[in-house]
């Protein structure tokens, strides 16, 4: 085959076939930059995600005074260098919660290469007596601390029951949150023995039978305008049909 000279090309072909040529280029360029910037999302991706460039190097801890720094970070088992990225914030989050004195915790990544953990401890609300020790709860009745002494801001749980028991440790706490001023000051300590049998002991040997932990707040305030009148024993149990004796 035979190809033309370039002189002997018509001025007018020369200048169409141009005029093809940059269209054809003005076409290709917007998939050329796409495909450039495909490449290079996936090498930074690649870099962000399996390589130890962006690996985690510190493990930072908030919020933690009932448990150690050290503890939490054992519990987020996280191995250092990590990719960040790939870092499971929401299993991480999971397994600090798992420890006793934790009420949740929340995981966040802080580029280029910290986890930072946040913790909310749970707050004591009562001990309960168990053998030789007192066991701290919280509001909802969970145990998660043990202590050798009771501590003198937390008033006591007894169960007179021979196992822990959760739900009736939740409604004794919530009847404390239901006490007056004056009844938490005479309070020596509530004894559980059941669903129905919550009753508090209060000062100079009294008694005062609560039944079971519904009208807490109705039968705090019945109970605390009869501590003046004489009796041993102050049954609200059915608030509405109070008796002394």
């Amino acid at each position: 085959m035979v190809r033309a000279s370039r002189e002997a090309v018509p001025p007018s072909v020369r200048r169409f076939m141009r005029r093809a040529r940059r269209r054809r280029l003005r076409a290709a360029l917007p998939w050329a930059v796409a495909g450039c910037v495909a490449a290079l999302a996936a090498v930074s991706w690649w870099v962000v995600s399996a390589t130890s460039v962006f690996g985690v190097d510190q493990v930072r801890v908030a919020g933690a005074a009932l448990v150690t720094e050290s503890d939490v970070r054992q519990a987020a088992q996280i191995p250092p260098g990590t990719p960040l990225a790939r870092v499971d914030l929401a299993a991480v989050a999971g397994r600090v919660s798992g420890l006793a004195a934790v009420e949740r915790a929340v995981a966040s990544r802080d580029w280029p290469g910290t986890v930072v953990i946040t913790v909310v401890e749970r707050v004591p609300a009562a001990v309960v007596p168990r053998e030789d020790a007192f066991v701290v709860v919280d509001g909802a009745g969970v145990a998660f601390r043990t202590l050798a002494a009771r501590p003198d801001d937390l008033a006591v749980v007894r169960l007179e029951t021979a196992e822990f028991d959760q739900a009736l440790v939740r409604d004794a706490v919530g009847v404390l949150e239901s006490l007056t001023a004056q009844l938490r000051a005479v309070l020596v300590e509530v004894v559980v023995s059941g669903p129905a049998g919550i009753e508090l002991r209060i000062a100079d040997d009294r008694v005062v039978i609560w039944g079971d932990a519904t009208e807490n707040a109705v039968k705090a305030r019945v109970a605390d305008a009869l501590l003046v009148q004489d009796g041993s024993v102050i049954d609200v149990s059915a608030p509405d049909v109070v008796t002394i004796r």
